[in-house]
C-alpha cells in the first residue's frame, strides 16, 4: 500500500462492517486449519484477521482478555488449575498467570500459526509463555477437553472464534459435558459469548447446551469490544451449582494492574441491561 486504506469486515446478520485505517499487510499465512492475516493501522496498532474475521488490535484487546479471565478468577474460591482452549493470541493465558494462586495454566490450541504471528507482532500478549506455570499446546481443544482427567480442574476458559470452522465444536453439548467432568464441584466454565446486542439466541442456545451438560447456574457479563462485530461483547459463566459472587475484598486488593477490570467493573457488569436480563431470563 503506498497510502493508508481502510480495511473492513463486514457482518451482514446485523447489516453493519467494523473498519480499521491501515497503512500495510506485514503478513499473512494459511494454515491447516485457517488463514491468518496481519496489517498496521494508524491508530490501533497491529490488527490481527483471521479467515477475515477481526481477532485481536493492540489497542483494544485488553477489554476481551481482562474479561474472559478475571470474573472467573476471582469468582472462585481458590482457583489453581486452569485450562484455556483457544486462545491462540495468548493474551488470556497472561492475564490468567496475573493471579499468584494459579498453579498451572495449559493453553490448548488448534492453530499453532496463530501463536507464532502472536509472538511476533504482538509480543505483549505472550509476555507470560515462558512462565514456568505455563504450558502451550497445539492440539484438538475438543479431544484435549474429553481426555482430562475428571474433577482436576477449577477453571476452563474457552477462548474461541466465533461458531464455525475449527472453533464449531466448542459451543455443543458434548463439548461442555466433557468440561462438566473435568471440573471440580466448585470448577468455573467461562466462553467467550459473542454479541448480546445481535446474539441473544445464540447465547441463550450455548446456556441451553450447557445445561444439558449438566452446568445449572449462568451468568452473562457484557463489556465494550471495538474489534468485534457492534463494538459490544460478553462473556458467560456456569457453574455445577451456586451463585456468581466473587472475591470483591481480593479483586480490590489485587496485586496487578489492570486496564479495564476492576472490583466496581465486575460489580456492574453483573447488572445486565433490561432487555438482555428478559431475554436471558436473568
Amino acid at each position: 500500500m503506498t497510502a493508508p486504506t481502510w480495511l473492513y469486515e463486514n457482518f451482514d446478520p446485523a447489516g453493519s462492517a467494523i473498519g480499521f485505517r491501515v497503512t500495510r499487510k506485514l503478513d499473512e499465512v494459511q494454515s491447516p486449519f485457517q488463514k491468518i492475516e496481519i496489517y498496521e493501522s494508524t491508530d490501533w496498532g497491529n490488527v490481527m484477521l483471521i479467515d477475515g474475521a477481526m481477532m485481536v488490535t493492540t489497542r483494544d484487546n485488553f477489554l476481551y482478555h481482562e474479561m474472559v479471565a478475571h470474573p472467573a478468577l476471582f469468582t472462585h474460591a481458590d482457583p489453581k488449575q486452569v485450562v484455556i482452549i483457544g486462545g491462540g493470541d495468548c493474551g488470556t493465558l497472561r492475564e490468567v498467570l496475573k493471579h499468584a494462586g494459579v498453579q498451572k495454566a495449559v493453553q490448548c490450541d488448534i492453530d499453532e500459526q496463530v501463536t507464532r504471528m502472536a509472538e511476533k507482532y504482538f509480543p505483549e500478549l505472550c509476555a507470560s509463555n515462558d512462565d514456568p506455570r505455563a504450558e502451550l499446546l497445539f492440539d484438538d481443544g475438543i479431544a484435549y477437553m474429553a481426555n482430562c482427567a475428571p474433577g482436576s480442574l477449577d477453571i476452563v476458559v474457552v477462548d474461541s472464534t466465533d461458531p464455525v470452522g475449527p472453533a464449531e465444536g466448542l459451543f455443543n453439548k458434548a463439548f461442555y459435558e466433557s468440561c462438566f467432568r473435568a471440573l471440580k464441584d466448585d470448577g468455573i466454565l467461562v466462553q467467550q459469548s459473542e454479541s448480546p446486542l445481535v446474539h441473544l439466541d445464540l447465547i441463550n442456545a450455548m446456556r441451553a447446551e450447557m445445561g444439558k451438560a449438566g452446568f445449572a447456574t449462568f451468568q452473562t457479563l457484557p463489556f465494550p469490544q471495538p474489534c468485534y462485530p457492534t463494538g459490544w461483547w460478553s462473556c458467560t459463566l456456569a457453574r455445577k451449582s451456586g451463585g456468581f459472587e466473587f472475591r470483591e475484598a481480593d479483586a480490590r486488593a489485587k496485586a496487578f494492574k489492570t486496564k479495564y477490570y476492576s472490583a466496581d467493573l465486575h460489580k456492574g457488569a453483573q447488572h445486565l441491561p433490561p432487555f438482555v436480563a428478559e431475554a436471558l431470563g436473568d
